[in-house]
């Protein structure tokens, strides 16, 4: 017993709402809201492995170093 709703009430209600929005809708609603608690938790992750300012400067600057690199590479390998 769940609050003073018994199993059999769940049920009729689960009947009831099935037949009101049919099965393909409720699917689609159900993948709708697990992709949009899968996105927040990968947006948590995401949000708690960002280096700080200062390492992200120097990511910057050592990615900014490698596509130089690699545009001279290519300019060598085109002569």
């Amino acid at each position: 017993m769940l609050g003073g709703i018994s199993l059999w009430q769940l049920a009729i209600l689960l009947v009831i709402v099935i037949l009101i929005f049919g099965t393909k809708k409720l699917k689609g609603l159900g993948s709708d809201l697990g992709g949009a608690v899968k996105g927040f938790k990968k947006a948590m992750d995401d949000e708690e492995s960002k280096p700080a300012d200062g390492e992200k400067l120097e990511q910057k600057d050592a990615n900014f170093a490698e596509m130089k690199d690699e545009t001279k590479d290519k300019d060598k390998t085109e002569s």
